[in-house]
């Protein structure tokens, strides 16, 4: 292993504070990926009346909905708008640039492969016992960063970036007595052997959650290519696809093809989720605004869909294919 340089960190958080990947149906996140696929102005007023309408399509109670609507508000992704009662709510602009930022990190994940440099981020510090509270808060802080841990105290990520990595390290450790750290930009001799950077990954798990992912919604493509799935059924659809399909653009380290298995699923789990995404669009659309109109008349005039062309993502228009 050869040591090269200084680093920089990684991009501060963003000011929005969208809800943490978790297991299972959550409110929040069914809520947020509605808002983000359907929802793209922040002079819609959204009566909390059709929220609830909304979730119920997925199972939600009504309790919960506005659970998830209170929550959001309060992590800045919408704001109320107004005094009046029932409440009305609205997209904040930074919860759009939000939106459309991460739809686009969502949809065109894995469309290519990444520019390979043979750089990696290496984190390696030591702390005496006293210190395994922020020995906690660091390893989770560093796996949230996208970083592994190669060996005991030693964390790594691909790339050359890391932006204030020595900032985020001191905020943690300071006051933590005989901590220290380091960062440094690191190559690998012998990148691709067992004992290389790839060995901090569970890539073999990785592969298992897609072809899961494959698994469960090879009927559902299969529907959508024989033209049976109605308008009712493609809005519950389509979010649990991409709820399910959120995770991995956050979790996939997205090495490069020679630090992966032989055979990686990762392009039939995308060419899976881009054709029933782009298959459903409208219909979902339709499915939504007939959901949301007897609580909010203006549905039809806000509601839109994203579409993804070969490498982008761009907002359709109602009518759209």
């Amino acid at each position: 292993m050869r040591q090269a340089g200084g680093v920089h960190a990684p991009t501060p958080a963003d000011e929005v504070n969208t809800p943490r990947t978790q297991a299972g149906p959550s409110p929040q996140h069914l809520l947020t990926t509605l808002l983000g696929e359907y929802l793209d102005s922040s002079d819609a007023d959204l009566p909390s009346a059709a929220v609830v309408a909304m979730l119920a399509e997925f199972g939600i109670s009504e309790s919960s909905a506005r659970a998830a609507l209170s929550r959001l508000t309060k992590r800045g992704l919408i704001a109320v708008r107004g005094t009046g009662r029932p409440p009305v709510y609205h997209l904040t602009p930074q919860a759009i640039a939000r939106h459309r930022s991460r739809m686009d990190h969502f949809l065109s994940f894995g469309a290519r492969p990444p520019r390979w440099t043979g750089d990696w981020v290496t984190v390696s510090f030591s702390l005496p016992q006293s210190g395994q509270a922020a020995r906690h808060t660091l390893r989770k802080t560093l796996g949230a960063l996208g970083f592994a841990r190669l060996y005991d105290s030693v964390w790594i990520r691909p790339g050359s970036e890391a932006g204030t990595m020595n900032k985020v390290l001191h905020d943690i450790l300071d006051g933590v007595d005989g901590a220290r750290w380091s960062v440094m930009h690191t190559r690998f001799d012998d990148e691709a052997g067992p004992h290389g950077p790839a060995a901090a990954y569970d890539l073999a798990g990785l592969a298992a959650s897609y072809e899961e992912f494959i698994a469960r919604y090879a009927e559902l493509r299969a529907a959508v290519r024989d033209g049976e799935v109605d308008a009712t059924r493609a809005l519950v659809a389509r979010t649990s696809v991409m709820d399910s399909w959120r995770k991995f653009p956050d979790t996939d380290p997205d090495l490069p093809g020679h630090l992966l298995p032989a055979r990686w699923p990762r392009q039939e789990a995308r060419e899976l989720l881009l054709e029933v995404h782009t298959a459903l669009g409208s219909l979902a659309e339709a499915r939504l605004i007939e959901i949301a109109t007897p609580h909010w008349p203006d549905a039809a005039s806000w509601i839109t869909h994203f579409r993804v062309s070969a490498d982008s993502v761009s907002v359709s228009t109602r009518g759209d294919g």
